[in-house]
């Protein structure tokens, strides 16, 4: 329902554009001189009249209907064309289409002096530049509609004879090839479409008026459509069409007044998704003069006019596809699929995998035989450019989407159309399977099939070449050779080449959303995933040695990895050093006590390294808890996990705590149970580990590695990847990490459990455990904040309680924080996928954290890291107030030096240290000593910088730190003192709240 406010608005803007009208002088000579660029580049030949005021103007589209979906609100303003401005040939050669321009160009001028309106404003109805629209912007504004405007559409009733617009005539002499016409389909249905525009209106609003559950029901389907970028542009639907389609549905009796509103939304989408509208159209029927229906008029007029004619035959199979994913939602989500349905935005960055933007300007190839003929250049190009890699890219992509949307709004009709190749042409690529987009070797057709082959050599060219395979078949084929780690450049490589060659685009003209983050991933160069083989085999060939071992009491029946470089989820999984060379049995016997069990444990493990060290001379250091053990440049941690140890934590679980369990064995098993899962979801999506890498490496950027623990990022992914819905599975790193900033960003924390359910294990018992559990713990925290709680509940197969990875962070300031920056980065990967950024500093600043939002940094030696190549950029910093400076020390490095590579091996295992890290070290001592009064933000994967915030204060603590005006510069000094040779700066950007 309109408010009264708004209703006011558009009333008096209504007004204001008709007391502009009738200021325009009647028999005012028109001609070319309006709008002469526009007339010469859609090929006018006749354009001149004398204006005639309209013969109406009429508010029409949803306001009409009073189904405005807010925020998106905008008025249409339907305005008759007087027939005495067109002659009765005048639907030939784009006369009607100079003179609909030319009529608005009078309009137009006498708009703008109007006091009740801001700006008059060129669009285009449904993106097609030879019908322009006026846009108009009242004056007053109105919060709940902060950008609406006024859209005057041209409307042509009874102007020509409908039988001279039928699809098979010619009514474009200049298409006309050898004297032989050429049918112009588009170019009659663009004339019928304006013929009958209000007669359709009229038909749809009858239908409409006093049918509340169908105009609800209409206000779904177009938030459901505008949240789908994919489907709601000038190819797919519109406002008006899905109005249309409803309507059409109620005439056929496919919707009746006993229906709700959602059970309309899904009767239209069931038709949707089985009526090829673009194959059949969409017809409004022949009504009898004695129907039943409401407006029970004759429609003979339109029975034989395309109501679908736009949808193209790329855009409706993408249409009917999200159909089926909604129509999944509704069947498989919780709540009936709301939020993925509605509140969920599916737009182009987040839906396909690779994205290209092609940069046209200048390029006049796109309109060598003229702007407008049957269909548009642009509409052509974009047909030209989808053929061409639909046959490139074959089965490698399910869908390819091709949108070039040419008109803007500070574009000026009046100079014509050589202007609209700005804006750079979208092509989306939604993959159908890694393995295939990753495939090296395309084959092509049979060396005997000589035509074949020879099509074949002419497309791919140079790439093209002759090879016998394995099985002895010799055939064309095109090769991609390229290392396991660049595999997802592949598709990439095709897509350049194939534009190169056959629309000579050049290399700087085509943007390719592919690799642009795959810096952040890369350590002195290279990728160290796609090199991790060694570690595995090393690996391997470890655990062999483990379960071969015969001189302990009981035998090792599995070797587990459970680290995230065995599962392709560390940002820099470890590389060999130098200097590091060279599952127990079941058994009754093992103690039911568990300090007994620890002991045991010791033994073995002792007994271990020294089968190890006598057997094949490996080095091994051990410990009560584990050992060490130094092979082919790797130090592999091993610890013991037996069943009676897991029958224990399982009996703390179930009864209550009834025997105190080691934390470590409880750290063992989910860490075990989380490592088997995560894994094998590895292997079922491979594209997962890059997004997992992506993710930790942003978070680290941003300082929040001591806020989400890196198997709650896993989880976090996975779920991206088990629950797709309303997108396809991600099949791209970049496509994959945008939804994962999304989900931080947009889920909502304090009120919903996020379940990730990687084996599909839970049962519709455990779903409701699980929201048992959450509903307890926000409301133990409701009634107790001091106590800890999950902010961020994480709930899996094996931890229904979300306290394996964030029973203790991130704490809710820590996510509220997290939060934010994840819906800005999320915005910004947003905006440089879409739009045309090409400067590398635009991805870089999504791994670069703003130090001015915490209240004092400390930044680090970044020669003293671990690791300083992991380095991202070094941090600087040239506001607040520099506290202390510190030079490095040259008592330590984390790392050998070349010159330390001299010396005997033993002499130089001495110095190896395992598992060193002196950032780690520095905030471990900084918050033993400071943790009530300040809290720590770093980056555990090679930053050079640690923010610090002030904590909330304890009185005793406060009351002191009032009396002391140098509590926060001495305290400041004191953490610099404490990490001495290490810290190099210390600033301090804000005072504590008290003191400031």
């Amino acid at each position: 329902m309109s408010s009264p406010a708004l209703t006011k608005i558009v009333s008096d803007t209504v007004s204001a554009i008709k007391s502009a009208l009738d200021k325009i002088p009647e028999d005012l000579q028109v001609t070319a001189d309006w709008a002469p660029g526009f007339v010469r580049d859609i090929g006018a030949d006749k354009s001149e009249f004398k204006f005639r005021k309209p013969r109406s103007i009429e508010i029409g589209g949803s306001y009409s209907l009073d189904c405005v979906a807010k925020p998106d609100a905008n008025v249409d303003l339907l305005l008759r064309l007087p027939k005495e401005c067109f002659n009765e040939k005048d639907y030939l050669n784009h006369r009607y289409h100079a003179k609909r321009c030319l009529y608005l160009c009078v309009i137009k001028k006498y708009l703008k002096s109007s006091p009740s309106i801001q700006k008059v404003e060129w669009s285009a109805l449904q993106n097609e530049a030879r019908k322009p629209v006026l846009v108009v912007y009242p004056v007053a504004k109105l919060d709940e509609v902060p950008g609406l405007f006024i859209r005057i559409v041209p409307t042509a009733t009874s102007l020509f004879d409908p039988s001279k617009l039928n699809v098979e005539r010619n009514n474009v002499r200049a298409l006309n090839t050898e004297d032989v016409s050429q049918p112009t389909p588009i170019y009659n249905c663009s004339i019928l479409e304006d013929m009958y525009l209000e007669e359709n209106s009229n038909f749809v609003k009858k239908f409409f008026s006093g049918w509340k559950e169908l105009g609800d029901a209409l206000i779904l389907l177009k938030v459901w459509a505008r949240l789908r970028s994919s489907i709601y542009v000038h190819d797919c639907l519109n406002g008006f069409l899905i109005s249309v389609i409803v309507s059409y549905l109620v005439a056929k009796t496919k919707i009746n007044h006993d229906m709700m509103p959602m059970g309309i939304f899904r009767a239209t989408l069931k038709f949707i998704e089985t009526h090829p509208l673009w194959k059949h159209g969409l017809y409004f029927p022949t009504i009898d003069q004695n129907a039943s229906l409401k407006g029970n008029e004759q429609l003979n007029s339109s029975t034989h006019f395309n109501l679908a004619f736009r949808i193209s035959s790329v855009a409706y199979p993408e249409l009917q596809d999200e159909v089926a994913l909604t129509l999944r939602c509704l069947e498989k989500c919780r709540d009936g699929g709301f939020e993925e349905i509605f509140a969920t935005k599916i737009d182009n960055a987040a839906k396909y995998d690779y994205c290209f933007r092609l940069n046209l300007k200048g390029n006049r190839d796109f309109c060598s035989l003229g702007f407008c003929l049957d269909d548009e250049c642009w509409r052509m190009y974009e047909q030209d450019v989808h053929s061409l890699l639909y046959q490139g890219l074959t089965d490698r992509a399910k869908f390819i989407r091709v949108i070039w949307r040419n008109t803007y709004s500070d574009f000026n009709v009046e100079n014509g159309l050589s202007a609209l190749d700005c804006e750079p042409l979208f092509v989306g690529v939604l993959v159908s399977s890694v393995e295939k987009a990753f495939r090296v070797v395309d084959i092509g057709p049979n060396a005997e099939k000589k035509d074949e082959a020879l099509m074949f050599r002419k497309f791919w060219g140079e790439k093209a070449e002759l090879r016998r395979f394995q099985d002895g078949k010799i055939a064309e084929s095109t090769v991609w050779e390229s290392e396991q780690g660049s595999r997802h450049l592949i598709l990439k490589r095709i897509v350049e080449f194939l534009l190169g060659r056959h629309l000579s685009l050049l290399e700087k003209d085509i943007v390719s959303v592919v690799d642009q983050l795959d810096f952040s991933l890369l350590h002195d160069g290279k990728d160290l995933v796609s090199h991790s083989g060694r570690l595995l085999g090393t690996f391997e060939e470890l655990s062999k040695r483990l379960r071969s071992i015969e001189d302990v009491p009981l035998r090792i029946s599995t070797v587990q990895p459970l680290d995230s470089a065995f599962r392709y989820t560390s940002v820099f999984p470890p590389e060999p050093h130098p200097v590091a060379n060279k599952k127990l049995e079941g058994s009754g016997n093992w103690p039911m006590d568990d300090v007994l069990i620890e002991k045991t444990k010791s033994v073995f493990l002792l007994k271990i390294a020294e089968s190890l060290q006598d057997n094949w001379g490996l080095t091994c250091t051990a410990s009560e808890e584990d050992v060490d053990v130094f092979m082919d440049g790797y130090a592999f941690r091993l610890r013991i996990l037996h069943e009676r140890g897991l029958s224990l934590v399982n009996k703390e679980v179930g009864r209550d705590q009834t025997k105190r369990v080691s934390a470590a064995d409880k750290i063992l098993f989910v860490r075990s149970q989380h490592a088997s899962m995560i894994n094998g979801l590895q292997f079922r999506y491979p594209i997962f580990g890059p997004v997992v890498r992506l993710a930790k490496r942003w978070l680290a950027s941003h300082l929040f590695s001591a806020c989400l623990a890196e198997e709650a990022v896993e989880l976090l992914v996975a779920y991206l990847f088990l629950k797709p819905l309303p997108f396809d599975v991600p099949c791209s790193r970049i496509t994959g990490f945008l939804r994962f900033l999304r989900l931080l960003a947009e889920h909502d924390w304090a009120f919903s459990s996020l379940i990730v359910d990687i084996n599909g294990d839970l049962s519709q018992n455990d779903e409701k455990e699980i929201d048992d559990n959450f509903t307890q713990s926000r409301k133990a925290y409701k009634e107790n904040t001091q106590i800890e709680s999950n902010a961020m509940f994480l709930a899996t197969a094996y931890d229904k309680s979300s306290e394996a990875w964030t029973r203790c962070s991130p704490n809710p300031l820590e996510l509220k924080r997290l939060v934010a920056y994840a819906r800005s980065s999320a915005s910004l990967l947003t905006k440089l996928i879409l739009q045309n950024q090409t400067d590398p500093l635009g991805w870089e600043c999504l791994f670069r954290t703003p130090l001015n939002l915490y209240d004092a940094v400390i930044l680090l030696h970044g020669d003293r890291l671990p690791y300083p190549k992991r380095l991202l950029f070094t941090s600087e910093l040239n506001q607040g107030r520099h506290v202390a400076h510190g030079t490095a020390s040259k008592c330590f490095h984390p790392f050998l030096l070349p010159a330390d590579m001299k010396g005997s091996l033993e002499q130089l295992k001495t110095k190896l240290m395992v598992n060193f890290d002196p950032l780690r070290c520095f905030v471990g001592d900084v918050e033993k000593d400071f943790s009530n009064r300040l809290k720590l933000w770093y980056d555990s994967l090679g930053g050079d910088a640690v923010g610090l915030t002030w904590e909330r204060s304890k009185k005793r603590d406060r009351e002191e730190e009032e009396t002391n005006e140098k509590y926060p510069v001495d305290l400041l000094r004191n953490i610099g003192e404490l990490g001495k040779g290490f810290v190099r700066d210390v600033y301090l950007l804000k005072a504590p709240r008290h003191l400031s």
